[in-house]
């Protein structure tokens, strides 16, 4: 078993708390809304939403998976970071036990945001996960950022 982190970066001209809002903390809402043709739905499965707490995720028949769970580790609104871990589901297949995920929204000097991703795959067995075959999920994520960020952009009052 080992552990392969990969980092990525997204920067957005609307403000860290909104795109933590609509990312984080209302997801399950807002991404069956604005991407109906992927996510069926979001379920709070075990918990309250906050920390401890698992999510379902569900896709529609458009998406290459079925479902996958999440659970949630750490929501610190103040500091707008959020970790949480893929614990089952399709994305995993045979090869991952789980996907940990650490995201933090930082303010820029030009009122937007940094948003940083930290992904730590953890194998099964002498699994070796490469840039290559996470390139997908990778552009997937930042695909939805634009969506949401579009969103938005176009609904200043929305989270604000």
């Amino acid at each position: 078993m080992g552990v392969t982190t990969f980092t990525q970066e997204y920067s957005s001209s609307v403000a860290p708390s909104r795109l933590f809002k609509a990312l984080i903390i209302d997801s399950r809402n807002l991404l069956p809304k604005l991407l109906p043709q992927f996510v069926k739905d979001v379920n709070v499965i075990q918990g309250d939403g906050e920390a401890g707490s698992i999510e379902q995720v569900n896709f529609n028949e458009a998406s290459p998976f079925k479902y996958l769970k999440h659970r949630i580790d750490v929501l610190d609104k103040d500091n707008l970071v959020c970790k949480y871990t893929m614990i089952e589901g399709d994305p995993l297949g045979d090869k991952l036990e789980s996907i940990g995920y650490e995201v933090k929204f930082e303010a820029t000097s030009d009122g937007g945001c940094l948003c940083k991703m930290t992904s730590n795959y953890k194998t099964i067995g002498e699994f070796e996960v490469k840039e290559e075959e996470v390139k997908e999920g990778k552009e997937s994520t930042i695909a939805i950022y634009r969506v949401v960020e579009s969103y938005l952009l176009e609904n200043p009052q929305v989270y604000a």
